[in-house]
This record gives structure tokens, C-alpha cells and sequence, in this order.
């Protein structure tokens, strides 16, 4: 396939990016900057992409976005972690429903933040809404793909969960902590944590190119664990000690209350029934075993 990627330099993208082309399919990127061989050059806030180098492509994948536990959640950041979204997305979504060869398939990321902080409910991709900050983010973003739907393109909205990796992200964070031995539970630990190994990740999205599948799709395995499973079962894979539970305050301090709150002290339990529906099979269905195979443990 010739498939368009933008977020390609992310640490879901760089990895995509990689097992796309080993698999034999021709991928161009799109960058904020001149464009090299194998790229196309795009400027979202000034809403410049050169319809004509989209044509003919087969899917096009969207992963650009500010990060969201990247910075402090000012005023300016908020209006960044949006824009950074909505922009990004109508843009290509407005250029591929004016393509005469239009993709088979937009696959454009979302979040399992649309469905807010939720306690022990179970949720799937039909469960409602709920509302925050990030839950206004995710809904937004998720409108700006409406072009492409109504041109007729199948277009899915990847709602990813919390993506494991040594390379970055949570992961990386928690395991200097729990390696020396100071790693425990945030607050009470019972907050879910609906979570995905990288490589199930970029195995979904290869997956969904292709799968009769479309609208939101939770990225998430099929095992959702609490705060406190998750933290007990990365100290047994590193055989070390998880007995000092973390209060709020500090991480309040230093990220502000509600990214605080968002990133670490609430969550959803998200069930990926959509993926599931679809053949999808998990390489890593558990928090062991996606851990062990991380980890090389």
C-alpha cells in the first residue's frame, strides 16, 4: 500500500513507520518543514497541504498531536493540545474529501480520554461520553474527521489507551523509580489503567488498514488493570520492592492539580470490543506478559 503518515517522528509514529516499510509498503511523511524524498510538506495553522500529493495514496494514518503530559496545562498549552488536534485533522480531512482518488481508509487518532473518569464502569465504544478537559479535546477531534466520513472514505478514530514502552512515555518514567526500589501506587491505586504494548499498538493500526472495520476503535488490551495491579506487577517482573504509595500533592505541585488528576489519579476501564470484533489477536493480552516481553524478563 501507499499509505501518508503525519506524527511519523512520535514514538507511535517512528515505530509505524518502521514496521510499515519492513512489511513492504511504500510510506511518505508529512513534515512542517522542506520536504526530502519521501516526504510531503504541510502547514496546519496556515491550513496549506498540496491536495495533488495525496492522490492515488491507499490510507492515509494521522498522529500528530502536542503531547498531552508534555507541560504544565496553562491557558496558551490547553489552546496548543486542541489546535494541535483539530487543526491537524480537518485539514486532512478536508483534503482527502476533495481528492479525485481518494484513500480507502483514514485512520485518525483519538484518545480513551473521551470517555472521562468513570470509576470501576466498564466501558467500549459505545458507552457514553463523559466530561473534562480532555473528554472536550477528544470530542472536537474527533468531529474534525467528519469530511472524510461524509466523502465516503472509512475512516477510523483510534482511541488509544496508555501505550507501554521502555523507549518513552509512562513506562520509561516509572522505571528508574521502581528499578531503585522507591516505585508505588499513586494514591489509592484504585484508578484503572487501560493499557497497550507498543508492538500491539502498531499491530492494530496495521491491522485496521485493512479490517472491515470503522468509527472508534479503543486501542487498549483486553485486561485493564487498577493502579495498584499495575504497580504490583511491574515490581514482580523487576523483582524489586513496591511499598511506598505516592500522595497527590506532590505530583499536584509539580504538574498542576487537573493534569495531576488526569494523567495519574483517575482513569477509565476500557475494553477493546471493537478490535476485538474485528479478528484483532493480541501479542500481548496481559499486563505480565506484555510486561516480560518489554522488558526481556
Amino acid at each position: 500500500m501507499n499509505i501518508v503518515i503525519s506524527g511519523a517522528s512520535g514514538l507511535i509514529g517512528t515505530a509505524l513507520v518502521a514496521r510499515l516499510r519492513s512489511k513492504g509498503h511504500t510510506v511518505t511523511t508529512l513534515v512542517r518543514r522542506e520536504a526530502r524524498q519521501g516526504e510531503i510538506s504541510w502547514d496546519p495553522a496556515r491550513g496549506v497541504l498540496d491536495a495533488a500529493a495525496l492522490e492515488g495514496t491507499d490510507a492515509v494514518i494521522h498522529l500528530s498531536g502536542a503531547g498531552i503530559g508534555d507541560k504544565r496545562w496553562t491557558p496558551s498549552y490547553k489552546r496548543e493540545i486542541l489546535e494541535s488536534r483539530t487543526a491537524t485533522t480537518s485539514l486532512l480531512a478536508r483534503t482527502i474529501s476533495s481528492l479525485t482518488h481518494k484513500p480507502s481508509v483514514f485512520l485518525s487518532g483519538s484518545a480513551i480520554g473521551i470517555y472521562g473518569p468513570r470509576n470501576d464502569e466498564q466501558l467500549d465504544e459505545s458507552s457514553s461520553h463523559g466530561n473534562g478537559f480532555l473528554v472536550d479535546v477528544c470530542q472536537q477531534w474527533e468531529a474534525a474527521a467528519k469530511p472524510a466520513v461524509d466523502a465516503g472514505v472509512r475512516t477510523v478514530l483510534l482511541r488509544t489507551g496508555i501505550v507501554l514502552t521502555p523507549k518513552g512515555g509512562a513506562l520509561k518514567k516509572l522505571l528508574l523509580a521502581f528499578r531503585i526500589g522507591a516505585g508505588g501506587r499513586f494514591g489509592n491505586g484504585k484508578q484503572w489503567q487501560s493499557w497497550i504494548t507498543l508492538d500491539d499498538e502498531i499491530g492494530a493500526i496495521e491491522h485496521l488498514l485493512t479490517a472491515n472495520v470503522s468509527g472508534p476503535v479503543n486501542l487498549t488490551a483486553p485486561s485493564p488493570v487498577t493502579n495498584a495491579e499495575f504497580t504490583t506487577v511491574l515490581a514482580k517482573v523487576l523483582r524489586r520492592p513496591a511499598i511506598l504509595p505516592i500522595p497527590s500533592f506532590g505530583p499536584k505541585i509539580l504538574l498542576g492539580g487537573e493534569l495531576a488528576d488526569a494523567l495519574l489519579f483517575t482513569g477509565q476501564r476500557v475494553m477493546p470490543k471493537a478490535l476485538l470484533a474485528s479478528g484483532y489477536e493480541f501479542a500481548h493480552p496481559t499486563l505480565d506478559i506484555g510486561l516480560r516481553a518489554l522488558l526481556n524478563k
